[in-house]
Order: structure tokens, then sequence, then C-alpha cells
């Protein structure tokens, strides 16, 4: 396991390394003007080139490129261009509405998927099975930013059951930050009021970014349970006279859960990416808002930077799978 992590780590840092030169090289390749478009359409000339000069574009591409590699190697993403504070400071600040999103969407897309994988399963044929597979071809072919839509236009226009955007009313004062996380930091601060708002601007984003995902998981699910099902050793569990909830859960769907480890981890990549758009239907001030932004206003720092924190969760998420097979199944070698 540790020689695993170790190899995962050095596979971290070169891809990171990678993506950063790739990225850096197609910024600058764009037909774009940084300089001009940070200084505003009323700048004149002479002040976009005395930005250019500040921001350092002016430079060579080789000396710009070793300058942000080498501010990288220390952890200096480099300066934004659309908000001139550093670019770091800017993920921190927008990265835990990103998380809290990204966590519940998670926890909803396993619980749920799960559960009707093993629910399909188990009535193979039948009324649910149907019913949860016709689910699954519907949300699967939406994409999310148009789920999204879609939800505002009913629950939140239509009916004015939920907020239509944002994390809190445009009134109502963040709790005290304790870890960004406006409903865990609500809670820890009493502030019930807050805690139910922040929960209520949650639900439709996080069922636009869920719903799909969770279609997935329920298929995966189906599928592996069928399969285990069929066992020689499941039919011996059944003989035995044990519990059939026993056999279900303990027999069958701890075999088939190796392949759903997979497709979580994977889903991990695709909650993210869906985010970037949905973030944007919803008004989230989270990294996929904060990343178009700065692809609509050539803030390449931005872009590369935001790239580079989606990359570190990606690996992360699949080690964090390859370690979770050694504890489903010890017999699994990693060379």
């Amino acid at each position: 396991m540790g020689r695993l992590i170790l190899e995962r780590l050095l596979t971290l840092i070169l891809k990171l390394f990678g993506m950063a030169v790739i990225l850096f090289v197609v910024t600058q390749v764009l037909p774009a003007d940084p300089a001009a478009v940070a200084a505003g359409t009323n700048a004149r000339p002479e002040q976009i080139e005395r930005l250019r000069v500040e921001l350092g574009l002016d430079r060579p591409f080789h000396e710009q490129f070793f300058t942000y590699i080498s501010g990288l190697a220390r952890g200096d993403l480099g300066k934004s261009l659309l908000t001139r504070r550093a670019v770091s400071d800017d993920l921190r600040l927008r990265f835990p509405a990103t998380a809290e999103l990204a966590i519940l969407s998670g926890v909803v897309t396993v619980i749920l998927g799960i559960s009707l994988g093993i629910l399909a399963a188990v009535n193979a044929g039948r009324a649910p099975d149907i019913l949860i597979r016709m689910l699954v071809v519907v949300t699967m072919g939406i994409p999310p930013f148009v789920l999204a839509l879609f939800l505002q236009l009913i629950f939140a226009k239509s009916l004015d059951w939920l907020p239509l955007e944002g994390r809190l009313p445009t009134l109502m004062a963040p709790p005290p930050h304790a870890t960004g996380l406006y409903t865990i930091d609500s809670l820890l601060a009493g502030q019930w009021d807050v805690f139910w708002s922040s929960a209520q601007h949650l639900v439709l984003p996080v069922a636009a970014l869920s719903l799909g995902r969770l279609a997935v998981g329920a298929r995966f699910t189906r599928s592996g349970m069928l399969e285990t099902l069929s066992q020689p050793y499941v039919r011996t569990a059944r003989a035995k006279g044990l519990n059939e909830r026993r056999v279900i859960l303990r027999h069958a769907f701890r075999n088939a859960l190796i392949p759903v480890v997979t497709m979580l981890g994977i889903q991990i990549g695709f909650l993210l990416s869906g985010a970037v758009l949905v973030e944007v239907v919803f008004t989230w001030p989270g990294l996929g808002r904060y990343a178009v932004e700065s692809v609509v206003s050539f803030d390449f720092y931005a872009v590369i930077g935001a790239a580079l924190v989606i990359a570190v969760i990606f690996v992360v998420s699949n080690t964090i799978v390859d370690l979770l097979y050694i504890q489903l199944d010890p017999r699994i070698q990693h060379q």
C-alpha cells in the first residue's frame, strides 16, 4: 500500500507538470491580449502597455514559462488578471462552495445509485426493475446543465418551492467561517435559519448533478448484483437458510462491489466536469464558475490553476479507489 501511494504521488507530480506545460503553451498561442482584457475596454494604449509590463507579459515566451514553472514548484499559481489577487487565494475562497456541492452530490449518488441498483437486481424483470431501468435511460441522456435549467423552471419559477440561485439569500449573512461549508458552519454556530436556507439552496444544484450520475451507479450495481446472485456461493448461502437480506448484502453485494467502486471513482470526475456549467446556471460561487469566468476573461493563470486543482482531485480519488480495492479483496496485487 505504501508503494502504491508513492507511485501515485509521483504520477500526480508528473501529470500536474505535463498539464501545466500544455495549458501554458495553449494559453500563450491564443489570439488574445490578456493585458487589454484586464485593462478594460476604455483603457488607452499606454495604460495597456504599462499593465503588460507590470504583469510580465512583455517578456519572451521562454522567460514567462520558466518564471511560471519555478513559481509553481514553490506553490505559487500566479496572479489573476481579473481579481488582481493570487490565484491560490481565489481558489481557496472558491473551493469550499464546490466541495460542499460535490460532496453532497457524491453522497446522494452513492446511496441512491447503489440502493436502486440492488433493488433492480433483486426484482429483476419485475415492475421495480423496469421502472429503475427507465429512470436510468432517461436521466443518463440529459446533460447536467440542461437538467439544471429544467429544475429551475419547474421548482423555482413555476412552483416557487426552492431558491433559484446562489448559496444564501442576498440579505442573509454567511455563517462564521470554520470550514467554508455553509451547512456545517451554520450548524457549528447554531444558526438554524442559515442552515435551513443553505440546505434549500443546495437541493436543485445537487439534484442536477447527481441524477445522471446515480443512474450510472444504479446500472453498474444492477449488473454486478445480477452476476453475483447467480453464483454457486449465493445459492449455497440460501440453501443454508440464511436470511435473504444477509445473503444479498453480506455475500452478493460485497463481491459485486469492486466494479461499483471503480465506477464511483470515475463519477467524481464527471461530478466536477458537470459542476462547471451547473455552477454557472445556479450562480454558485465555486471553482466551476471561477473557471468559466476566467476563460471568458482570458485570465490564463486562473484557468491553469483551476485545472490543476481538478487534476489533483482526479488523481487522489483514483488513488482512494485503488486503496479500497485492497480492502475489498486482498488478493488484488498492485505491481
